[in-house]
């Protein structure tokens, strides 16, 4: 007896494409959607269930919704001269009213019941050209992602852009920051040199201060010896009279 056709749809309907390199895990999207008005029950197989991670592996699909069923590539050496023998097959069944056990169901499901679709594996090795391509993208990416960075720390964030308002404000403010400088470095050179003069005065009165105290010193000397001398010569002539 055939078995009946697959109530859901399949998006890829034939093939999973997996696209290399396969030193990483690589993943292949299967969306499975339901369009009737009943709820579907559904399991994932494979040929090679060592090989990949399927998750969900089954479940129910709710009528008139679907769901992304995610398959994933474990790493392995990829020869280019062996073909893929791997296979997977969406097998499914509608849902009973009162269904309480999965497993139960599945094992009671009578064949005319079941159905299914199968897919086969593709795996793809970009060519050199695209490899090159691919590598001379992200360089490029990157280092305009780093220079966009660098530019744009000193204002804002790197998310951020600058309109042509911003960019000349900026300027402004840097241009009257930098002449605010230069006049306080002036403002400084002029304290010092006024400090200088100030020094100099304070010298040049001070030495003036202490000549004019020495002239009168050697003043006042000479009218000393003077007197002494006239004292002496008096008292030589009033003894000489007394006499």
């Amino acid at each position: 007896m055939a078995r009946p056709e697959q109530v859901l749809l399949l998006e890829p309907l034939h093939e999973l494409k997996f696209r290399g390199p396969f030193s990483d895990v690589v993943t292949a999207n299967l969306k499975l959607s339901n369009p009737t008005d009943r709820n579907v029950c559904f399991k994932v197989k494979t040929t090679a269930p060592r090989r990949y991670c399927v998750r969900p592996n089954s479940g129910i699909i709710d009528a008139g919704t679907s769901i992304n069923v995610s398959v994933m590539l474990q790493p392995f050496d990829y020869d280019p001269n062996e073909k893929s023998k791997h296979k997977f097959m969406v097998q499914s069944m509608v849902a009973p009213p009162d269904m309480t056990d999965m497993e139960g169901v599945w094992k009671e499901a009578k064949p005319d019941e079941l159905m299914d679709s199968k897919l086969r594996c593709v795996f793809e090795m970009p060519v050199e050209n695209e490899k090159t391509h691919d590598m001379e993208f992200s360089k490029i990416m990157s280092t305009s992602l780093l220079k966009s960075e660098s530019s744009a720390l000193p204002t804002k964030a790197a998310s951020s852009t600058l309109d042509n308002g911003e960019v000349k404000r900026i300027m402004e403010e840097c241009k009257r920051l930098q002449m605010e400088a230069q006049r306080l470095r002036e403002e400084n050179k002029q304290i010092r040199e006024d400090d200088g003069l100030r020094m100099r005065k304070s010298h040049i009165m001070s030495s003036q201060h202490a000549s004019v105290a020495m002239k009168k010193d050697e003043g006042f000397s000479t009218r000393t010896m003077a007197l002494i001398i006239l004292f002496f010569v008096v008292g030589v002539i009033v003894g000489k009279l007394v006499l």
